[in-house]
């Protein structure tokens, strides 16, 4: 997210409102907060959402984890984030923590997430059980070794598998590489990845 031609994307926010996904789809709370902001999504992110959970075997499920967040909260975790790799590295730059930090956590002034316009999921089955995708939601990349990466080949071929299958429904999102449960639509880096010459969604504040 740090690379300069996301933040070049121009943004015609199209207007759409955030909407509360709660009333439609299978919600986890493990990133609930008072205002409910993050079961919000631009309603165009949430309709494919629908069409993708529509084509899953009768037997999974989208688990919805966060979609909009705030942007004062995303700036607090990427100067978390930031923060810790600055500490594990001091021999790095400014700039050489802020390109690692933008890696896992966006940078607030590109972040899909405060435009309502990405969401982060997984899969569960019948009984709600979250299926084996290699890492658990959120995990770093230091944490995990790098399995968090989307690509990653250090995973059991079941989650490999799981991954695909996610990869599969949600063919009218994109993802972000290094984050296998991250997906977005109508943000910078959406129209990045699709060749679009503007970004539909802009970051917002809630109501």
């Amino acid at each position: 997210m740090s690379d300069p031609r996301v933040a070049a994307v121009p943004v015609a926010d199209c207007g759409e409102p955030l909407v509360d996904v709660r009333r439609n789809l299978l919600v986890d709370d493990r990133r609930a907060d008072p205002a409910g902001a993050f079961a919000q999504l631009r309603q165009g992110v949430l309709d494919r959402l629908l069409y993708a959970q529509a084509l899953l075997p009768a037997d999974l499920r989208l688990l919805y984890v966060e979609g909009y967040r705030p942007p004062d909260l995303q700036r607090r975790y990427f100067e978390e984030y930031a923060d810790e790799l600055g500490t594990a590295n001091p021999a790095w730059s400014q700039d050489q923590v802020h390109e690692a930090a933008s890696r896992y956590v966006s940078p607030p002034e590109v972040a899909p997430h405060s435009a309502g316009a990405a969401v982060d999921l997984t899969l569960v089955d019948a009984n709600g059980t979250e299926l084996d995708m290699g890492t658990r939601v959120n995990a770093s990349p230091e944490e995990s070794n790098g399995a968090c990466y989307t690509g990653a080949s250090a995973i059991s071929p079941q989650a490999r598998t799981n991954r695909m299958t996610l990869v599969n429904v949600l063919a009218g999102l994109v993802n972000y590489a290094t984050e296998w449960w991250h997906w977005s639509h109508g943000d910078r880096y959406w129209a990045l990845m699709t060749k679009q010459p503007v970004a539909l969604y802009g970051p917002r504040d809630l109501p």
